[in-house]
């Protein structure tokens, strides 16, 4: 009995000290059946995670893994995940609800603002779909630490954070790109914030603060993040002296100047990333030798003063640095082989020349070596075994020859590997195919040869072996790897054989690309609608026959289909229509027996549709929806059997031909966690072009080789982006319309071996960037328009016109041709009508033929208004003018993150 009241006395004994001990409890650390939550902070949890719908896919966020909020109604709140609350009155003092699928707009009468007892907040890695940052948010007076960083907020930073004179920790970064903190609010927040130790506000809009207002900020500041914020102006070099500054990322803040300090630094320093400004680093040794507290160093594309790089081996300390996309030239420094605790070392998109150094070989704690884009020559030293704590080699982009070493394999912690674009040769060592922690296998664009050995890495996401001399089939092997993303076997030539329908297994591929090799037999049906997250398919340029895979599934996510030049027949599935994401189209050098597919112009992306070179036939009929094809940049329906007029109102939709654009980057998947650059095969400026990358402001129109009839429309004058316009071997009669002058950015003209009548408008002369024109194979008559560009044609571009004449022609023209138009072969007989009609409408109807001049004059001669029609056609030659070509615009890039 005394030994059962002294256990009982000592478990009391024991809950008192704990609940003395614990101030607060989460779900992790407490559990009672006593209710501490008061009942409306638990309805407001409830209402404010019910009012965000449950979202589709969880792949929309950007973290792994993303957790539904479970929250069981009628329980204690307080033993909910991600709440915390204060143990003595069970107010909600936490939320940490960071990652946890909410998407939808954040209102500003969310019951989570009733909460007014929060002290910590975390809404981080969300999707708020935009939403404005809301004023409510001043109303947590308590808050020390507030986390809104990668959740999708837009629009201005409330002045009202402010308020929150307790904060400790602010997170605004990685929002939406269009997070705006204007001067007024940041000077508030800088001048009440004054126990602030953490800010970060990578990625906001902070163009318009003075970079000297930010010596206002607390003087407890230890990491300030403010990457990405279009800084502009000179940072003060004191900045760099805070003395209890310990993390300073400044990347990519392209305007920001001033000039790193070379004394008195802090000596808490230890992250520093000034990558992508224009504040001048001294490479001397007293500047260096400052930065020995520093153990991450970023200096890519910076502005150096002195190129002594050896200064980078004096700073021993370093565990990570960065110096790509400078402009160092040399050898890589011996020196850099003293830094023993380095990690992570980046020296891509540089000049180095000369072998891999072997001093980089003692630098055995290496995880992460780049040393991509450089001029490197030499073999793959064995050596490379050494660094056995590689996670990630990459090699790309340099000249290095030889066989891939079989030592590699060793590394067997490695899960990046890429030796792409250079000039390795010989076979691909088998052991690399069972490296048990490889994801990315990179070893395109070499000359590799032999056959493709068995994959035994499950691991396996990534393999990319195209642009090799590879040969035989695809090993069964890798239809096992459940986890692959990207498959790229594409122009190798020699790969042969059938392919597996035992491909479809492949449950979360995004990009199939097996282009150009001897691959034969049936496209398995199954590719359409086997995955929902397939992007690219690409199996153009083999030997495959049959009929295109019919279906295609709803909510699929495919961006680029390419079956271009195989033996494709049948027709073209209607099922397309369910790619509502498609944005490029080619069914080209087929066998397709079919009409146009009028279906398409319901994809709302689509951005590239080539059909050429099949037996498509029947007339374009024109649009069916609003805005269809709105977004067409390039055309192509050449070399098929399609007659009728050409088609004036789809003409009048290709909005994305309207406009100018001289955005210099290529056509590519975006969005999505796999980068495919889109490549074509075009009839360019008269010749068979493959084009490996297809820039954004590359549109053009081709309708050659098939049986339109009628005229040129009007309506073509507005297609104002156009470089290339093809419509020969048509029946097309008419005139050539001055219209045509519009089209300012044209480079290429081709409307030979047509019926076109009249004179070469003078106004195509001002189309300065034309560098192929042909109009041969006409009934064109008069003088041969003289300026510009149209002094560098040859005869070829006009031959087949006996009417022709002048420069570069040897047909001299009669005296004042230049005037008017010769006579017709109507004058010469002696037309019937010439008593009828005045000379000015014959004159003004024979440039576009008999009959319209015949209409026009007999309606003139009729209504006696012969002066309003000439000056009618007087004043509309003077609509047309030359446009000035605008300058090229940079391009932002994106965080390195």
């Amino acid at each position: 009995m005394m030994g059962s009241s002294l256990l009982l006395a000592q478990f009391l004994c024991l809950l008192l000290f704990h609940s003395h001990s614990q101030p607060a409890h989460s779900s992790s650390n407490f559990s009672s059946s006593v209710q501490l939550c008061p009942r409306d902070q638990s309805l407001a949890l409830l209402q404010f995670k019910n009012s965000f719908p449950m979202p589709s896919s969880p792949s929309t966020f950007l973290c792994h893994p993303p957790e539904k909020v479970l929250w069981k109604e009628g329980t204690d709140c307080c033993t909910w995940d991600g709440v915390t609350c204060n143990i003595k009155t069970g107010h909600v003092i936490g939320l940490d609800l960071g990652c946890s699928m909410l998407s939808g707009t954040l209102h500003s009468n969310s019951t989570l603002f009733s909460l007014h007892h929060l002290q910590k907040l975390n809404l981080s890695y969300n999707d708020f779909n935009r939403s404005v940052i809301s004023s409510s948010f001043g109303q947590f007076l308590h808050l020390t630490h507030l986390d809104l960083n990668s959740s999708n907020f837009a629009g201005q930073v409330p002045p009202e954070i402010s308020h929150l004179s307790r904060l400790v920790s602010l997170g605004l970064s990685s929002n939406s790109g269009e997070l705006m903190l204007e001067p007024i609010s940041f000077n508030k927040l800088a001048q009440n914030l004054t126990q602030l130790r953490e800010l970060y506000l990578g990625g906001v809009n902070m163009s318009l603060v003075v970079p000297s207002s930010l010596m206002n900020l607390s003087s407890s500041l230890s990491s300030l993040q403010l990457w990405d914020c279009g800084l502009q102006g000179e940072l003060p070099d004191n900045f760099f002296r805070r003395s209890n500054l310990q993390w300073l990322d400044l990347w990519s803040n392209e305007g920001l100047t001033g000039s790193f300090p070379q004394y008195n630094l802090s000596n808490a320093l230890s992250h520093l990333d000034l990558s992508y400004t224009r504040i001048s680093i001294h490479l001397e040794p007293d500047s260096i030798s400052h930065l020995n507290s520093v153990e991450q160093l970023y200096l890519s594309g910076c502005n150096f003063v002195g190129l002594n790089l050896d200064l980078f081996g004096n700073l021993t300390q370093l565990i990570e640095l960065g110096l790509k996309d400078n402009q160092f030239g040399g050898q890589i420094p011996f020196s850099l082989g003293k830094l023993k605790q380095l990690k992570y070392l980046h020296l891509g998109n540089n000049s180095f020349i000369g072998p891999i150094p072997d001093s980089l070989f003692k630098l055995t704690q290496l995880e992460w070596l780049d040393l991509s884009y450089n001029r490197l020559i030499g073999l793959i030293p064995f050596q490379i075994s050494r660094l056995s704590s590689l996670t990630a080699l990459l090699l790309s982009n340099n000249q290095l020859i030889g066989r891939i070493p079989s030592q590699i394999s060793r590394l067997s912690g490695l899960i990046i590997l890429d030796l792409s674009h250079n000039l390795l040769n010989g076979t691909t060592p088998s052991s690399l195919f069972s490296m048990p922690s490889l994801h990315f296998l990179l070893l395109n664009n070499n000359l590799l040869y032999g056959q493709i050995s068995p994959f035994l890495c499950k691991s396996l996401q990534y393999i990319n072996l195209s642009f090799n001399k590879l040969h035989g089939q695809i090993p069964p092997s890798v239809f096992k790897l459940e986890h692959l993303r990207l498959l790229r076997l594409s122009s190798n030539d020699k790969l042969t054989g059938n392919i597996s329908s035992v491909i479809c297994e492949l449950k979360f591929l995004e990009i199939l690309d097996l282009s150009n090799n001897g691959f034969s037999g049936f496209i398995p049906q199954c590719l359409g609608n086997f995955s929902d997250g397939l992007l690219v398919l690409h199996l153009g340029g083999n030997n495959l026959h049959g009929n295109i895979p019919s279906i295609y599934s709803e909510g699929n996510d495919l961006r680029y289909l390419n079956f271009n030049g195989n033996q494709l027949k049948g027709v073209i599935p209607p099922s397309i229509i369910n790619c509502v994401n498609l944005e490029f189209l080619d069914l080209g050098n087929n066998m397709i027996d079919d009409t146009f597919p009028s279906f398409l112009e319901t994809l709302p992306k689509l951005k590239i549709v080539i059909l050429r070179s099949n037996k498509l036939h029947g007339s374009l009929k024109g649009p069916t929806v609003k805005d269809s094809f709105s977004k067409l940049q390039i055309f192509d329906l050449s070399n098929n059997s399609l007659s009728g007029p050409l088609p004036t109102e789809y003409f009048n939709n290709f909005k994305a031909m309207m406009s100018i654009d001289q955005d210099m980057d290529y056509m590519r998947t975006k969005n999505v966690s796999t980068t495919y650059v889109f490549s074509v095969q075009l009839t360019w400026k008269g010749s068979q072009t493959v084009f490996p990358k297809i820039q954004i402001a590359l549109t053009t129109l081709d309708l050659s080789c098939n049986k339109f009839t009628g005229k040129i429309p009007e309506s073509l004058r507005k297609l104002k982006s156009l470089k290339q316009l093809n419509l020969s071997h048509n029946s097309l009669i008419g005139c050539i319309q001055p219209s045509l002058g519009n089209l300012t950015d044209l480079e290429s003209l081709d409307l030979s071996s047509n019926l076109l009548a009249g004179r070469i408008p003078q106004e195509l002369v001002d189309l300065t960037f034309l560098q192929v024109l042909n109009l041969s194979y006409n009934q064109l008559e008069g003088l041969i328009p003289q300026g510009k560009q149209f002094n560098t044609f040859e005869n070829g571009s006009y031959e087949g016109n006996l009417g022709l004449c002048g420069f570069p022609l040897q047909v001299k023209c009669n005296k004042g041709e230049g005037q008017q138009p010769p006579p017709s072969n109507f004058e010469k007989q002696g037309s019937m009508f010439e008593d009828g009609f005045g000379w000015k409408a014959v004159t003004m109807g024979y440039g576009c033929g008999f009959v319209f001049g015949v209409s026009i004059g007999y309606v003139v001669f009729r209504a006696r208004k012969a002066a309003w029609f000439v000056n009618m056609v007087e004043d509309s030659a003077h609509q047309y003018g030359k446009r000035l070509r605008r300058k090229n615009a940079p391009r932002n890039g994106g965080r390195r993150y």
